[in-house]
């Protein structure tokens, strides 16, 4: 059986065609780009039918050189990143660029909604607060969430709002590509935080509706992740080299997907993904929520569990900076670096072993340099969209090696600052799975195991666990299967890095400052960056 699986990062995609049997293998895989503009307002777009055109073009070089044919395939499915704003007219054309998860200029739509009340709670009205978590153990809280975004577009372009027939996220918009279907996937649903997640109750929740004044005519019906959906269309099916009525499954958002990859599908598993965003989760089969520290259950493409997800924006984000900025154009250590076109979504290549390399030949501790991973705000455990980067402690004998070291630690003790907040709440596994491009670097991964101080697992095919899970989860839907029993058969561990006693002392130093830096510096990256938002 082969499926095809697209896994949609923030700006490039991977089209892998999976061979699933006995075991899951990938048979080819090509990928592609796009584009993603950073404005100064706050804003984060990227242009849909270039998405369109990437999709097109890694699907037609999968089967250039390749044994398999386009009737071979079974099915196909999307993973792709969440929390996006797709606004399409009645004909399903995107009547503006889409908004990433990134996109934080919905500042003024949160506080005249979430900062208005008599009684607050981490700065947002306690009445709306409860109101949703009763609903769903969340809460639009956060500026980049996708309601303030919807509503951005109603206050500051209404003549296009005007034209809105449905509002999808990113995975929604390309399953109507493919088969002209307007829906929503019960995670993406969820992820605007409108959704009931009660037993027997679930759906929109016409009350919340009410209270974010969303019209419920922008919203389409929802099915579940493992759902068909339908056949290619006959124009999708030309665009993109397959056969018309090739079966295409809900799919769903990558935070869904990646906890099944990494074969973390009993109640406690956790796992840590580092791709251009970083998270933290633990599988549940129950709901719970950390509203001071951002973090809440997202539904689960298994029917009944969650996610326990925590987020940091930028983690890949920031290596790709370090390559960008420190290596190529200053240290100049990769020979013919004006021509690399090095991606952290995509597989690692010489460039980022050379600066794994030299970054394993500075000590723990990064010579006493600290860097805050903040490069597009903050999620978790505080919200704040006018948080930054920076380096911290420099001295005139400091080295832009020690700064990549740096950059790299940093990414580490945020996520060791989530992974503490998650078991705040819950209880988390002994082991931690690490997946994402990340993972394919040893460094990286000793590192984390060192901060974290617990052993860190990789698995095969790390950096598409997203796509993994999602082929794993159309495999059980076609073979009948049990999603759980068949994730665990299928994700096999490639190695364990142990912590290395000796630099903990080094590494809960330099980890206490860490998490004080935000704090003593809130004040200044407000009286810096706020101006963005007016």
């Amino acid at each position: 059986m082969y499926i095809i699986i697209y896994d949609f990062g923030t700006s490039s995609l991977k089209a892998c065609l999976f061979k699933v049997g006995e075991d899951i293998t990938i048979a080819s895989s090509a990928t592609a780009s796009y584009g993603l503009n950073i404005l100064e307002n706050g804003g984060a777009e990227q242009d849909p039918d270039e998405w369109w055109r990437s999709i097109c073009k890694a699907t037609r070089e999968l089967f250039e050189g390749s044994d398999v044919k386009c009737s071979d395939v079974s099915g196909l499915a999307f993973c792709a990143q969440m929390q996006g704003v797709v606004l399409v007219d009645s004909g399903g054309k995107a009547l503006r660029p889409a908004m990433t998860f990134m996109d934080s200029r919905g500042v003024r739509e949160f506080s005249e909604c979430m900062g208005k009340g008599l009684i607050k709670v981490s700065g947002c009205s306690l009445y709306k607060l409860l109101r949703n978590l009763r609903v769903n153990y969340a809460a639009s809280t956060s500026v980049k969430d996708p309601v303030w975004k919807y509503k951005w577009v109603e206050n500051n372009e209404p003549e296009i709002f005007s034209k809105v027939d449905k509002w999808l996220d990113v995975n929604d918009y390309l399953v109507l590509r493919c088969t002209g279907k307007l829906i929503r996937t019960a995670d993406s649903a969820f992820a605007t935080f409108l959704y009931d997640t009660r037993k027997g109750q679930e759906g929109w929740n016409k009350g919340l509706l009410k209270m974010y004044n969303v019209n419920p005519a922008h919203l389409p019906p929802i099915i579940d992740c493992t759902d068909l959906v339908g056949g290619l269309t006959g124009e999708a099916a030309e665009d993109l080299g397959l056969v018309a009525g090739t079966p295409v499954f809900g799919g769903g958002g990558d935070t869904t997907f990646v906890n099944i990859g990494a074969g973390c599908t009993d109640p406690g598993d956790t796992h840590i993904y580092v791709g251009t965003s970083g998270w933290v989760s633990t599988f549940l089969d129950y709901q719970t929520v950390d509203i001071n520290a951002m973090i809440t259950g997202v539904l689960s493409a298994i029917r009944g569990h969650f996610n326990y997800y925590a987020e940091l924006e930028t983690a890949g984000k920031c290596y790709e900076w370090v390559k960008n900025h420190l290596a190529l154009d200053e240290l100049n250590i990769y020979l013919g670096a004006t021509g690399i076109k090095d991606d952290f979504e995509r597989e690692f290549t010489s460039l980022y072993d050379y600066i794994s390399a030299e970054v394993s030949k500075v000590p723990p501790g990064a010579n006493g340099v600290i860097f805050t991973p903040w490069l597009h705000g903050n999620r978790c455990p505080f919200e704040d969209s006018f948080a930054a980067g920076m380096f911290f402690n420099i001295r005139i004998d400091t080295g832009k090696t020690d700064m990549i070291r740096a950059v790299l630690e940093g990414i580490c003790y945020h996520l060791r600052w989530l992974l503490e907040c998650e078991e705040k709440k819950v209880k988390t596994s002994d082991k931690i799975r690490f997946v994402g491009g990340g993972s394919l670097s040893p460094v990286l991964c000793q590192m984390l195991s060192d901060i974290i101080g617990r052993p860190v697992e990789t698995v095969e095919n790390a950096q598409q666990a997203g796509a993994m899970g999602a082929a794993i989860v159309v495999a059980a839907g076609l073979y009948g299967e049990d999603v759980n029993a068949l994730s665990k058969r299928l994700v096999k561990v490639s190695h364990t890095y142990y912590p290395d006693q000796g630099d903990r002392g080094i590494y809960e130093r330099y980890y206490c400052v860490f998490k004080k830096l935000y704090k003593s510096n809130a004040a200044n990256f407000k009286a810096l960056n706020s101006d963005r938002y007016d």
